[in-house]
């Protein structure tokens, strides 16, 4: 669950030769350190992908466009891994600044094919579908680097929200299971989050998210064979761990988990 502590070394910057991280100034307890706006180019073209603008933020906005065209490139395409507004709010705007179009999947922006191939400036950039966390969802392959971009999907530290009504834990749960398996391929060996640090060990931290569901569904079924009846009160007892400024995103993961327990008994 969001809401670890801050981590004072994570700054962003360059994470591997195709991909660099421009961090936002939003800080909270639902953001960790803020939100990872990724630039993606390769090496030598002026082409860059720019993944998840962020909130409407003009400054952060104007330090992406920055450290882009002081390198003499530009803004080719942005692409957004969901919809929230730490990640998506200024999408209109950085298109208004950049001219480059705008892909994602739902929200008015829909079409993203799951396995799609999106090719800019000879950087080449799988398309895969990863609905739970919310249902338009997607996460970014880096073939060249085995990296994935994941978007709140897998974040860079603690675990994230199944936002429900519009996430589904059955759905997050299949998502994380086609993350295992391009781990288990060796196509992606790391990670880059849209929140916390970069994951050097992709196959580990997404085995730890699956064995983390497990035990919080095990718990939340504890909680109501105690006598919970209200997705408040299994937060009471399920998640006494986690900092209470993010029970309210727990009660919507509680939410998520009643209700694919009523279909998953």
């Amino acid at each position: 669950m969001k809401g670890a502590a801050a981590d004072p070394s994570w700054h962003g910057g360059v994470m591997t030769e195709r991909a660099e991280c421009v961090l936002c100034p939003n800080p909270s307890p639902m953001t960790l350190d803020g939100t990872n706006t990724w630039l993606l180019a390769e090496p030598g073209s002026e082409d860059v992908v720019v993944v998840d603008p962020g909130p409407l933020d003009e400054s952060h906005l104007q330090d992406v466009l920055r450290r882009v065209t002081d390198s003499g490139r530009r803004v080719a395409l942005t692409l957004l891994t969901h919809g929230h507004d730490d990640h998506a709010e200024s999408a209109r705007r950085f298109a208004e600044l950049t001219g480059a179009p705008v892909r994602g999947f739902g929200r008015g922006h829909d079409d993203l094919r799951a396995g799609e191939t999106i090719t800019v400036g000879g950087l080449e950039v799988l398309a895969v579908e990863t609905p739970g966390h919310t249902s338009d969802s997607f996460s970014f392959v880096l073939p060249a680097d085995n990296t994935l971009l994941t978007g709140d999907t897998v974040l860079g530290r603690g675990t994230t929200v199944v936002a429900w009504p519009d996430g589904s834990l059955e759905a997050y749960l299949t998502s994380l299971e086609r993350i295992e398996a391009l781990t288990r391929a060796g196509e992606v060996t790391s990670l880059l989050p849209g929140h916390g640090p970069f994951v050097a060990d992709a196959a580990a931290t997404v085995t730890f998210y699956l064995q983390h569901r497990a035990e919080r569904l095990e718990q939340v079924r504890e909680a109501v064979s105690r006598g919970a009846q209200t997705a408040y009160a299994v937060v009471e007892q399920a998640y006494a761990d986690v900092p209470r400024s993010v029970w309210p995103a727990a009660e919507l993961s509680v939410q998520a988990q009643l209700e694919y327990l009523r279909t998953h008994p």
